[in-house]
């Protein structure tokens, strides 16, 4: 019992304080629901972050990807190409539509897809690549923008893990056609449940308003653009309410006070844990030179699934509550309807990965626990 008490968990959401002033505002207003001033301060706030790009707040990150996959008018016997080393949503909002998911091998250094395999998985059929960038660490997007535009295939960025994240001091999330961003209690910034499409492409903008209001174009009536809204295309309710909006107002006003406090965590388990993992067998997160990642999370891989089961095991015992990820896609029951596919390093990457407790508000003496609970493990 007192174990239980004691244990570090693997995330506790961070709220700022500053939450319930500005949900409490957003009541007295007298406009809760949608589009209302805290969701125009949010989708501001995002949109700086992305170069200017428009960014639409929604109820997920799944709901944003559903958009995308409409955006692109995606289709029965069309084709997505993506990793399977990642969430059920990257696939799903495709699958929806009627697409197939073409599941591509990852890198065994960074666990995003492998831009050397995605060409030759491009058909006839394909219509779009969806990259995901693992941990917040960016995908090889040179490679990727180059092989996209030789195919004239338009590419989703699944950005849940990288808000924050750079490449080529570029921000994540505006190399694509469009990206998606999590605000789920889990993410750096995060309302509970939420997320956002940030749209680079400026031709998809006036749909993407129409989508998210139930196929209507009631965003033009607001604006006073029209006289009145009606019904003019497919879509659904992806609108979040502004008493969330305001819920993630207060974190986006700390936001590089969040960013900081995850980065020393970060940097802290690489300079402490390098010497035990190269004595041990296990390897550390590699973060290539043209990448900053916002330290989303902190992953380590042990050198089989036996040592693995024992080491998380180890870290119970101490009180220290570290977790796995993703069982691969292509082998779950449902994506196995889609093909058998080989894909080595992501089976092998799935059965060795770890995750340590990475959040703000994890205290030195817990972070020093957790240190010292992973460098006992031998």
């Amino acid at each position: 019992m007192d174990r239980a008490m004691n244990e570090i968990h693997f995330n506790r959401p961070y709220t700022t304080g500053k939450e319930l002033d500005l949900m409490a505002t957003a009541m007295k207003s007298g406009h809760i629901s949608g589009d209302g001033v805290f969701t125009r301060k949010v989708c501001q706030k995002i949109s700086d972050l992305h170069l200017g790009a428009l960014s639409l707040l929604t109820t997920s990150c799944t709901h944003a990807l559903e958009m995308a996959a409409m955006l692109l008018d995606v289709g029965p016997g069309d084709e997505v190409i993506m990793p399977s080393f990642t969430f059920v949503s990257s696939a799903n909002a495709f699958v929806l539509r009627g697409a197939n998911p073409v599941f591509v091998d990852i890198r065994p250094d960074t666990l995003n897809i492998d831009e050397r395999l995605i060409e030759a998985s491009i058909t006839s059929r394909t219509r779009a690549i969806c990259v995901v960038h693992y941990a917040g660490v960016a995908c090889d997007m040179d490679a990727i923008v180059a092989i996209a535009n030789r195919h004239s295939i338009p590419i989703v960025e699944d950005n849940a893990h990288g808000l924050g994240g750079f490449y080529n001091r570029q921000p994540l999330g505006t190399f694509g056609s469009m990206a998606t961003l999590s605000f789920h209690e889990t993410k750096n910034i995060q309302c509970g449940e939420g997320g956002a499409l940030i749209l680079n492409d400026p031709r998809m903008i006036d749909r993407a308003e129409i989508l998210r209001e139930k196929g209507t174009n009631r965003s033009r009536f607001f604006r006073g653009e029209i006289d009145k809204y009606t019904w003019v295309d497919m879509g659904s309710s992806y609108l979040p309410s502004d008493i969330l909006a305001a819920f993630l107002c207060a974190q986006f006003d700390c936001y590089e006070e969040i960013q900081a406090a995850r980065l020393h965590i970060w940097q802290a388990y690489r300079s402490e844990l390098q010497t035990w993992a190269a004595a041990v067998g296990f390897v550390l997160p590699t973060v290539p030179e043209n990448c900053d990642q916002p330290a989303h999370l902190f992953w380590i891989l042990a050198p089989d699934l036996k040592t693995r089961t024992r080491f998380i095991a180890h870290l119970a015992q101490q009180g220290v509550r570290a977790v796995f990820h993703y069982v691969p896609l292509h082998s779950s029951e449902m994506g196995s309807q889609f093909g058998d596919c080989s894909l080595p390093v992501t089976d092998d990457v799935s059965d060795r990965i770890v995750r340590l407790p990475l959040f703000v508000g994890l205290s030195e003496a817990e972070l020093s626990k957790i240190i010292d609970a992973v460098r006992m493990f031998a």
